[in-house]
């Protein structure tokens, strides 16, 4: 890539930009070798890799963000995590209305 560009396709050199990094290449470095605009991309890229890999592991399902679709259907996993939300909101309203002496 002889000209920088704005927009950085990261996701597509996932694997090699991970392996840079694992080589003790800095984040400046990596951003260079590719091109990107600054090492910011690459900090955001990790950034966001490690998230997802720490939910992943933690067992949280990855989701898209924004407002679901008109004919959504939840699923088994949603349908209960919605209860347990629900639960919990129940408890703390609950909680809430003892002390301040309403019930």
């Amino acid at each position: 890539m002889s000209e920088k560009s704005r927009y950085a396709h990261v996701k597509e050199h996932e694997r090699e930009v991970l392996e840079l990094l694992a080589n003790g290449k800095t984040q400046r470095d990596v951003a260079e070798y590719f091109g990107f605009w600054d090492k910011y991309v690459v900090k955001g890229f990790v950034k966001r890799h490690n998230k997802q890999q720490k939910e992943q592991q933690a067992g949280i399902a990855l989701g898209r963000k924004g407002r679901p679709p008109k004919n959504y259907e939840p699923t088994e996993a949603n349908i209960g995590s919605e209860i347990k939300r629900l639960q919990m909101e129940n408890e703390l309203l609950r909680d809430f209305l003892r002390t301040a002496g309403r019930k």
